[in-house]
């Protein structure tokens, strides 16, 4: 791992790793090295913590997949703190033209301010990349959980990573902005919003939707998973989530013909049974699908939802298995992605070498295991997780949940993970 002692603010200041080579992409094909440069950032809060276990781990766990013969080569930029204070800025150019050149990168939780301050970095880099899907896996590694049924959990929602409630359209109750569109409202569509309202505006679009499904189904089927959910709330919001909908479905069936079968075809074509080596598509109300993957958790596979219902979804699903330090995030777009916990920066923790890293460690296996390609990989961190969870060597968060387990450090743990893999 590559530590620097000045961080990259602007492009001139980039320097490359001279000893890796950048991953290439090439007609919608990556092209990867044995020795690809991926470019990380510690982030905020516990973020040090556990990007830099993270790293440990995946370093382990690619010599005994290859033996030496691949290798990771880290390149250090920064974002929020960190770069403030180097840079005066907390998202440096640098810092988004290193992740652009690299295409396969790691990051760590990034503070979002509530109620006012700067954006969220984490979306102002997703935007920036267009890593449009956001992939949240859902899985049971043995940890303590409160559903009574985990080993049918095994789900994958993809979130649509850069409409909705993420493109950030909001107007205070008492800006001008917010009272010209009430006046706009009043005046041209006899629609009176109150005086105090705040205003959002909550865009979904055909291309947004389609080029996220289209993912989902792909992963599908490079997968052999047999079940692919559309989640919304289109009986209220037909516009936009009712669109989603419909728009999902059209890019199922005039793309994916050969390979998919509707839920209503199902029904109506085949008397309720799955053809050999189809798809099934179909769709549920947002409100009856956080409470399906609770009561019917074995019948689902990919979760495909708009922004905001696929953040919802994701959390209440990884609290079914052992709650968010279990859960995982890559963000997607078209040859480039940058994989992340799902959880934030947990600052009252932070150097005090106590988390969980599992979510940032889940997130790098995500990244080589499925974007990469690098399947080994991801199979002996998984086992080597799941051994440390049957032994009881775990960190706080899961131990609370173990009577009579006393946790370990973050550190330990990740000699633990470290220790599983070598012996594989």
């Amino acid at each position: 791992m590559i530590n620097l002692s000045k961080i990259p603010c602007n492009k001139e200041e980039l320097r490359p790793p001279s000893e890796g080579e950048f991953v290439k992409y090439e007609n919608g094909k990556l092209l990867v090295p044995n020795n690809p440069i991926v470019a990380y950032l510690k982030g905020d809060g516990t973020g040090p913590e556990i990007v830099t276990n993270a790293i440990r781990v995946i370093d382990a766990a690619v010599e005994k997949a290859y033996g030496g013969k691949r290798k990771i080569v880290w390149w250090q930029v920064a974002a929020g703190d960190e770069a403030n204070k180097e840079c005066g800025t907390v998202l440096p150019e640098a810092t988004l033209e290193a992740f652009k050149m690299a295409r396969i990168n790691l990051k760590g939780p990034l503070t979002t301010p509530v109620g006012s301050g700067y954006r969220s970095l984490n979306v102002a880099i997703r935007m920036a990349l267009e890593t449009y899907a956001n992939i949240r896996p859902i899985k049971w590694y043995g940890q303590p959980t409160p559903h009574c049924h985990p080993e049918k959990i095994d789900w994958i929602v993809f979130r649509e990573n850069t409409e909705d409630l993420y493109m950030g359209i909001e107007f205070p109750w008492n800006s001008k902005e917010a009272e010209k569109i009430r006046d706009l409202f009043k005046k041209e569509f006899n629609i009176e919003l109150r005086p105090d309202a705040g205003i959002g505006i909550k865009p979904i679009s055909r291309f947004g939707t389609q080029r996220v499904m289209r993912r989902a189904l792909e992963w599908a089927m490079q997968n052999d998973i047999k079940r692919v959910t559309i989640q919304h709330k289109g009986n209220i919001m037909k516009y936009t989530e009712g669109a989603f909908r419909e728009w999902a479905y059209e890019v199922a069936i005039s793309e994916f013909r050969d390979y998919i079968v509707t839920e209503e075809e199902l029904y109506s074509k085949y008397d309720g049974k799955m053809p050999e080596g189809k798809i099934l598509v179909n769709d549920r109300i947002a409100d009856n699908m956080m409470q399906q993957i609770i009561t019917r958790p074995g019948e689902y596979n990919i979760i495909v939802a708009p922004n905001i219902d696929g953040d919802f979804i994701s959390d209440e699903a990884n609290a079914l298995v052992g709650g968010i330090g279990m859960a995982a995030g890559l963000n997607l777009g078209d040859g480039v992605a940058v994989a992340e916990p799902v959880h934030g920066t947990a600052p009252k923790y932070a150097g005090k070498n106590v988390i969980n890293p599992t979510a940032e460690i889940l997130s790098a296996a995500l990244l080589l295991g499925n974007y990469v390609g690098w399947k080994e990989v991801k199979v002996l961190i998984e086992d080597a997780i799941r051994k440390a969870i049957k032994n009881k060597q775990v960190t706080y968060d899961l131990a609370r949940e173990m009577p009579g387990v006393s946790p370990i450090s973050t550190s330990e743990y990740s000699d633990v993970l470290i220790g599983y893999i070598k012996e594989s």
